[in-house]
């Protein structure tokens, strides 16, 4: 039986266990923590919450990272101590023990922070950059989305925007191919609307652990159920620099990026976010 390994039972692994229990597409989720009792305490109030949700996934809470070996995919979340996203030193040595035990799992990383970490999985431990994938770029996408819908009275599920680049510095909106009900957004928002979301990108990151959780169950599923959707994920896109970009994910982590349709100005702000 096929399952979903989570590592870090903190406020982000948390919520990203509740969020794939709750949508009910994977059959089993692992909640891993070196504090054991804290991941099986989290466990089981997921599990108790299943009859009022009506989700059937199975949620167990373990303290080695053993139990993860097998897994459909492998989350790098955060540690339940209160040290934060797995990143750094600490979040390498975690990802060479992960590879040893477990040699073919696609990785997500959900954390904001974790893009140097991705980087250096792939520069210093050599994990194939199409093996790995970080899930926070999706969340800014969509927190965007939500103000374009306010700046237009609409639903921002009705909204599509793709983030690129390095966020948040670096991000670059794709704002010609990005759509409202189908219609062209630069023609529903006026420039100043447009520039002033652009502004606010800066403060809408890191977003928050519920916006992650959401961002990365969904790269999750892409990749455990298959997804011809593309979804804005941190990848390898060149010599080891890390990026957001457009992907099309599979059971084996990321089939393809493509870098979407790009004005002159946002293809040299994207140029420079690389360099």
């Amino acid at each position: 039986m096929s399952f979903v390994a989570i590592i870090g039972s903190g406020p982000l692994g948390g919520a990203i266990a509740h969020k794939l229990a709750a949508r009910d597409r994977v059959r089993e989720v692992r909640l891993i923590d070196a504090e054991e009792c804290v991941a099986q305490g989290k466990a089981l109030d997921i599990r108790q919450s299943s009859p009022v949700e009506q989700f059937a996934t199975r949620v167990v809470g373990a303290g080695s990272l053993t139990a993860a070996a097998g897994a459909a995919a492998i989350v790098i979340a955060d540690a339940a101590t209160g040290a934060g996203e797995h990143m750094g030193e600490s979040g390498l040595a975690l990802l060479r023990q992960i590879t040893a035990m477990e040699a073919c799992a696609p990785i997500v990383c959900a954390g904001a922070s974790q893009r140097e970490l991705i980087a250096r999985a792939v520069t210093e431990l050599h994990i194939s950059g199409t093996r790995i994938v970080g899930s926070a770029p999706l969340a800014l996408e969509s927190a965007l989305r939500a103000l374009a819908g306010l700046s237009m009275n609409v639903s921002g599920v009705d909204i599509a925007i793709t983030v690129v680049g390095v966020p948040p510095r670096g991000a670059v909106v794709a704002w010609e191919g990005s759509s409202a009900s189908g219609q062209p957004l630069s023609s529903l928002l006026p420039p100043h609307e447009i520039a002033g979301l652009n502004a606010r990108i800066p403060e809408l990151w890191p977003p928050g652990p519920y916006a992650l959780a959401s961002a990365a169950s969904r790269v999750v599923e892409g990749i455990v159920n298959g997804s011809r959707r593309r979804l804005s994920c941190f990848v390898a896109v060149h010599r080891g620099k890390i990026a957001s970009m457009p992907v099309e994910l599979s059971e084996d982590g990321v089939r393809s990026f493509r870098e979407p349709v790009l004005t002159r100005q946002e293809r040299t702000r994207l140029e420079n976010a690389l360099e």
